[in-house]
């Protein structure tokens, strides 16, 4: 299969064809923890707010093994786009190998220190059991979905979006039919509560990675993974690293922010907790259409900065940009017509969702200008420049709406949490354009990319 494609298409078309099936890949992955939290808040609050406790680690998990695969994503593209069949087999190979690796520690890990990291948030022995009950068996599949998001941004990479698409559907059409039958007890099934939820998604997982493997049989990949090329070669793992190590930094910090919010909002309620948790959920879904957009394009970047075709990059980006912005003028207006039933969803506690349609109200005025910062930090890792995509996460996650929340939560009560929020997006989207200006394509240091 050839990816010439890629430097010969038409922008708009080409942004579209790779970035639709990954929105609807986005919508179905987004759709496995919000799935989950639907039929667990049909147990009771407890059990919501034992999930929202999870979520960081959960999140930190997928986030070292999403953004290792980005650094494969990013160095399987580039070296297609130069030509250079060799070195782009050995980053997919090795590429694989570590990420296992990194599903098997974060595993075992993660287990160990649940029930410490659980007491740092909770006194409530009810809402503890079950965070055990649940991260005790999610967190089993780790290597499982390791090795998915491989083959997701490996197929990625080489432009077969549609198989990724139609891979993670597979996945999560198994989930959706499994989550009730699991958690109530449905048929033969035994009622196994929010152990259920944790199962369901595993096994989806497993349903994802087997449709992977039966493409790679019935339409090989251009790649040659192969055991030739599992010993490393320390020039491609400082590639993969250099982006996956930034990648996983960025996906990783909304985990130390919840972490720190929840410290912060536990000092008012823990009701306050679970709204965090609850807009949490649904921004994974109201950002999944951007988020999407940025996935389709990475690969569009590293392969034309790898072809040299540098008009095509700046075009790309920013036809991406345009996309983005009025995708999350949508969500801010859905944000706006329908907070209600979008809360309503995790919770039947009127109290709770008058809490949570003021958070959505307050936050969502930030998110169209947030469509800046998801650009350029995208777009700076399909160049394969993670360190300063890092940098605009730094400003996003850390720098800015950590300290404003401890502030603001001081003058405004707890709606100054959510004041943070729309206050981080404005000032990161400054950061992020200058950052962008210095280290895009034409930036003044674009010249350090793979030297």
């Amino acid at each position: 299969m050839e990816q010439t494609f890629m430097k010969e298409k038409k922008i708009l078309p080409l942004v579209l064809s790779m970035s639709l099936p990954m929105v609807i890949s986005m919508a179905v992955n987004s759709l496995y923890n919000i799935v989950d939290s639907y039929f667990v808040a049909k147990l009771n609050e407890e059990a919501m707010t034992a999930l929202s406790l999870v979520y960081p680690v959960q999140n930190m998990i997928n986030a070292i093994a999403i953004g290792f695969a980005i650094g494969i994503n990013a160095a399987v593209a580039y070296y297609l786009g130069a030509g250079d069949q060799e070195q782009a087999d050995k980053a997919a190979t090795q590429g694989m190998l570590l990420n296992i690796v990194h599903g098997a520690v974060l595993m075992v890990i993660s287990i160990a220190v649940m029930p410490a990291f659980l007491r740092m948030f909770s006194k409530d022995e009810t809402v503890i059991r079950m965070a055990l009950e649940y991260s005790n068996r999610a967190f089993l599949f780790a290597v499982v979905i390791a090795m998915t998001l491989v083959y997701e941004k490996i197929f990625q990479a080489v432009g077969k979006m549609k198989v990724s698409m139609f891979s993670m559907m597979c996945g999560f059409v198994a989930n959706i039919i499994l989550d009730p039958l699991m958690i109530f007890g449905i048929g033969f099934f035994p009622a196994m509560g929010i152990a259920g939820a944790a199962y369901a998604t595993g096994i989806g997982q497993v349903f994802t990675l087997v449709v992977y493997l039966i493409f790679c049989r019935i339409d090989p990949l251009p790649l040659n993974m192969a055991r030739k090329y599992v010993r490393l070669d320390r020039n491609v793992a400082a590639r993969l690293y250099s982006v996956g190590l930034s990648a996983t930094l960025s996906l990783a910090l909304p985990s130390l922010l919840i972490s720190v919010l929840n410290g912060i909002l536990a000092g008012f309620s823990e009701k306050y907790v679970l709204v965090l948790g609850v807009y949490y959920k649904l921004q994974t879904f109201i950002y999944l259409t951007a988020n999407g957009i940025i996935q389709g394009i990475r690969p569009l970047m590293g392969y034309n900065f790898g072809a040299g075709e540098k008009e095509r990059v700046k075009q790309i980006f920013r036809t991406t940009l345009v996309l983005t912005m009025g995708v999350m003028v949508v969500g801010m207006i859905l944000s706006w017509l329908i907070p209600e039933k979008l809360i309503g969803l995790f919770t039947t506690s009127p109290q709770t969702v008058q809490s949570g349609v003021t958070a959505l109200h307050i936050i969502s005025l930030g998110f169209v200008v947030s469509a800046v910062s998801v650009t350029c930090s995208g777009a700076l890792e399909g160049l394969g420049k993670g360190q300063p995509s890092l940098y605009i996460s730094l400003f996003r996650y850390v720098f800015v709406i950590m300290p404003a929340a401890f502030l603001l939560s001081r003058v405004m009560g707890v709606n100054g949490v959510w004041t943070a929020f729309c206050v981080t997006e404005f000032v990161t989207a400054g950061a992020a354009y200058l950052i962008y200006r210095k280290y895009g394509v034409n930036g003044s240091r674009s010249h350090e990319l793979y030297n």
